[in-house]
């Protein structure tokens, strides 16, 4: 994933998070392309006004996520970079993992040259959107499932020869669970799950009682742009090492059903709206393989 594609960039809720969501959502059910009035009319059904969608269009255009479609007269396509980064993010939003008492850790090593600050910048700003956890200045810790994840970041980065990555399932500490919490902000992690669960399950229930696809269309957008970085930022620590009535599992089950009442309904009215029917890609509503070891929480 590279820095001009980083998913996890805007603010959940800004228009531009929003578009990154349709997109990511309906363009490739629809052969990765849609033309610019129908993205203009779902982002006007999530509550957007079309100059600010327009807007937030030219701007994921400059970073490199969709290119004006040469076979239709006015409209977008996924690039090929966009394809790969989705279809990753999928495997994260729909399959979080979590780590069951005993599993590996990986541990990263490494020392950047000050002259490579801003590089060194980058690697702290992306080793913790994937959930990994600061021991100290130089070393960094993360579920051994985030290896590979983070061997990506260190050779997009150029750091390979400035890294090194253990994987083990010794840590000694006396007491763990301390640890823990120093080398990840817990409290963070639980306010963003109770923002969601607060945000949302009242949502689910008001679509219940009285929800159409327009509405189907808005309610999970609006969940699955808020949920999104939650299975980024969550490593999906063991249950023991977290703190008492820890809100994770709750806010997985909340996007669940959120998932299964709402996300074909919504297709749906995409589909209508658009006027086109499914293409070559894959609908990200259906059931992924997840990627790596761990438990699927």
């Amino acid at each position: 994933m590279t820095g001009a594609l980083d998913d996890l960039e805007s603010r959940p809720g800004s228009t531009t998070a929003l578009l990154r969501t349709v997109i990511g959502s309906t363009m490739r059910d629809h052969g990765a392309r849609l033309p610019t009035a129908g993205l203009v009319a779902l982002m006007e059904a999530v509550g957007v006004p079309a100059g600010r969608t327009r807007t937030a269009l030219t701007r994921l255009k400059a970073k490199g996520l969709i290119a004006a479609d040469g076979t239709r007269a006015a409209g977008y396509a996924l690039t090929p970079a966009a394809v790969v980064m989705l279809a990753e993010g999928d495997r994260r939003i729909y399959h979080p993992r979590a780590m069951d008492a005993g599993d590996p850790w990986c541990l990263i090593s490494f020392s950047v040259p000050e002259e490579q600050r801003a590089v060194r910048h980058q690697l702290r700003r992306r080793l913790s959107d994937i959930g990994c956890g600061t021991v100290a200045n130089g070393l960094w810790i993360a579920p051994a499932y985030l290896t590979e994840e983070v061997e990506v970041i260190l050779a997009e980065l150029g750091l390979a020869d400035h890294a090194t990555v253990f994987v083990t399932d010794q840590i000694r500490e006396r007491d763990l669970s301390a640890a823990t919490a120093r080398w990840w902000d817990l409290e963070a992690l639980r306010a963003r799950h109770e923002h969601f669960l607060a945000a949302h399950e009242a949502e689910l229930t008001a679509y219940r009682a009285d929800g159409g696809p327009r509405a189907a269309f808005r309610a999970w957008i609006r969940v699955l742009d808020a949920w999104r970085p939650i299975p980024y930022l969550d490593p999906g620590l063991p249950a023991a090492l977290l703190p008492e009535n820890w809100p994770g599992l709750r806010s997985i089950q909340l996007f669940r059903e959120s998932r299964d009442s709402l996300a074909a309904t919504a297709a749906g009215f995409a589909r209508g709206v658009t006027g086109l029917g499914g293409g070559n890609g894959a609908s990200p509503v259906q059931p992924h393989t997840a990627a790596g070891k761990g438990k699927t929480a």
